[in-house]
């Protein structure tokens, strides 16, 4: 008799902390968050210049090789862009064999997503095309809080 009453005592317990656990978290689970747009105050401009030989290019004609040069050197510019705004990737490997340097190799990767560039202006040196790229980060700003805005937190009210 004893052994029921301590057993119904003890489940009895645990149900009345148990659900006023639960009546404490939905009590502070519902709220109401007011978000707030920040801007910075000063955007920075960053420029790359991409090179491509023009001989090296493949196509049958001068014009043919000039416009590959073009977009080679536009997408050479794009990177430089990325390895500024996202920074490069470097790994590395090497191996010692007998007190001696076997085999050294390094690789290098850049990934990212470049949005508002512009071409400042393409040109030829010598037998190389250029291209200029311009980033202003004010451009940048306005076209990411178009799609996404980021916030920081105003004003929390629980309800």
């Amino acid at each position: 008799m004893k052994r029921a009453a301590l057993t119904v005592s003890l489940f009895t317990s645990l149900l009345m902390l148990s659900g006023c656990s639960a009546v404490y978290d939905t009590l502070y689970d519902q709220q109401y968050v007011e978000w707030e747009s920040t801007t910075p105050e000063t955007f920075p401009v960053i420029t790359a210049t991409g090179f491509a030989p023009i001989d090296a290019q493949p196509g049958e004609t001068k014009q043919h090789k000039d416009l590959a040069a073009m977009r080679a050197s536009k997408l050479a510019a794009y990177r430089e862009l990325a390895e500024q705004v996202y920074g490069q990737r470097i790994s590395g490997n090497t191996s010692v064999q007998n007190w001696s340097l076997g085999n050294d190799q390094f690789q290098a990767s850049v990934d990212g997503v470049i949005r508002g560039a512009e071409v400042v202006r393409t040109y030829t040196v010598g037998e190389y095309y250029a291209t200029e790229l311009r980033l202003d980060f004010a451009k940048v700003h306005n076209l990411y809080e178009s799609t996404s805005r980021k916030q920081k937190i105003k004003r929390v009210v629980y309800y």
